[in-house]
């Protein structure tokens, strides 16, 4: 038997990132690794310029996700006022600084975001660890630092309600998980369910639907850049069953 630190994660809005080109900034259907890294880092009060630690924090888990509702898409378009580039201009320290450095330009923004997206979380612990999943249980029920999915402005809805599940797979550790208030009430029109995880010796399965790559591994928090990983899923074809995996 596996130990797996399982959570929710339930919001009005979430916003998963994808790869970003130009003024399009798309969200997946489901929780990326980089999110839940830097949900983990902010329980445990670890900051954004602690590379370092943000590293061994990565290095120490593994996850995989089960998506009973991807959540309506939401698109919201904006334009947003910037300074022109001026290497000779000291540094701007806030917005206001920003607004009066002289001549504006403007950036156009289209951004995806999820309404009443549902998603449960198992993340397991790669050797060696830096952590055990009881420090990361009790910095989720006592976070130093706001949770949110995916973005500033998408705060959860409901707590994530942690808990450590010992069972064969991460799958059947998010079966037993306790069932969301909504889904029991079918509020969100829940039916089937997906399955996301990434290859790990303990994540107790080994047949999947299919794969794909998903650049969501955090590799240099500074300069934003993530590398490539493999995304295996299991496709579910009704209530209470899945696919014929490979």
């Amino acid at each position: 038997m596996q130990q797996y630190l399982s959570f929710q994660l339930y919001g009005v809005l979430a916003s998963w990132g994808e790869q970003a080109v130009g003024e399009s900034r798309h969200s997946a259907t489901h929780p990326s690794r980089s999110a839940i890294v830097g949900l983990l880092a902010a329980a445990l009060g670890i900051k954004r310029e602690q590379e370092h630690a943000l590293e061994r924090l990565s290095d120490s888990v593994a996850m995989g996700f089960k998506v009973t509702h991807s959540g309506l898409v939401l698109k919201d378009y904006h334009t947003v006022q910037v300074p022109s580039e001026d290497k000779k201009n000291k540094h701007r320290y806030s917005r206001r600084d920003e607004l009066r450095s002289g001549k504006l330009g403007t950036v156009l923004s289209s951004r995806e975001y999820r309404q009443d997206a549902l998603a449960l979380a198992a993340v397991w612990l790669n050797e060696p660890a830096g952590y055990s999943l009881e420090q990361l249980k009790q910095a989720l029920q006592q976070p130093n630092f706001h949770l949110y999915l995916g973005r500033k402005s998408c705060p959860l809805s409901l707590p994530v309600n942690p808990k450590i599940i010992a069972a064969d797979s991460f799958i059947s550790a998010l079966e037993q998980y306790p069932p969301f208030e909504a889904e029991k009430k079918h509020y969100l029109g829940l039916e089937n369910s997906t399955y996301y995880w990434e290859k790990s010796p303990h994540s107790g399965i080994e047949n999947y639907s299919y794969r794909v790559p998903r650049y969501d591994q955090p590799l240099n928090r500074k300069h934003w850049q993530f590398c490539s990983r493999d995304e295996y899923v299991l496709l579910a074809t009704g209530e209470g069953h899945v696919s014929e995996p490979r």
